[in-house]
């Protein structure tokens, strides 16, 4: 499956987003998830515990569903505190108002369709 495929659906779905520290997971939920060059582009707002793990380690995972199909993805990911990628965020209509302190970038590793 690629992500082309399900973009639409992706990038209108609240999406449960997971990392891992060392020992723990942490799942928080985004929204207005964007896809570029086959790129899943997350805004940091006010992420804390979710940028702490991706130091530590880049696997990241999400998560949606439109009705009773969904979708899973794994991936790894690297954030941006300069550069383009967060000039990218901060000018998007959706992060208006808000801080846009980073970009989170996922290079995709695996789609899996669930349900």
């Amino acid at each position: 499956m690629k992500l082309q495929d399900i973009q639409n659906k992706l990038e209108k779905s609240t999406i449960a987003v997971s990392t891992i520290n060392k020992d723990k997971p942490h799942t928080i939920f985004i929204l207005y998830p964007k896809i570029i060059d086959n790129k899943i582009i997350i805004t940091d707002n006010y992420m804390k515990t979710t940028v702490e793990n991706l130091k530590i380690n880049q696997n990241i995972c999400l998560a949606f569903f439109e009705g009773e199909k969904g979708w899973r993805i794994d991936g790894k990911a690297r954030y941006y505190n300069s550069g383009k990628w967060l000039d990218y965020v901060k000018k998007l209509k959706e992060n208006k108002g808000m801080p846009a302190k980073g970009a989170i970038v996922i290079e995709i590793e695996k789609i899996n369709e669930l349900g």
